[in-house]
């Protein structure tokens, strides 16, 4: 069988984009709980915006691919940021099931990082410019 590193780049851009656009959705009518977590860590809650850059823009644009190295950089910061502001005590944390409590969250953050060092591949809405 013949590899096909572009389709699975876009079946990668997909999947990461895609479900992580789930959770950018559920937040558009509720930020509350993200404004109070940033106020008891002594920032501005006017910081909660930022994630609909990381949970629904960024997706888009890496779903899409344009600029996806640069929509992934800010969807592995945005996740680097969740996991240090939301989830930093369950950091070594073993669930259950006997993964780590945060796997779904560095399983999102590596594989934005995975495109950002890769990029979109060819099946993509534009590919020639250093960011895509």
């Amino acid at each position: 069988m013949k590899k096909d590193i572009d389709f699975g780049l876009l079946l990668l851009r997909v999947v990461i984009g895609g479900l992580m656009l789930f959770h950018g959705v559920a937040k558009l009518s509720n930020l509350d709980g993200i404004k109070n977590m940033l106020i008891e860590a002594g920032l501005p809650e006017m910081i909660a915006y930022g994630v609909y850059i990381t949970e629904l823009i960024a997706p888009v644009l890496i779903i899409i691919g344009f600029k996806t190295r640069l929509a992934s950089l800010v969807f592995f910061i945005g996740m680097i940021t969740a996991l240090a502001l939301a989830h930093s005590e369950h950091l070594f944390a073993i669930s259950k099931t006997g993964g780590l409590e945060i796997e779904l969250l560095l399983l999102y953050a590596f594989g934005g990082m995975v495109l950002f060092f890769t990029g979109s591949g060819r099946y993509a809405v534009t590919s020639s410019n250093n960011w895509d």
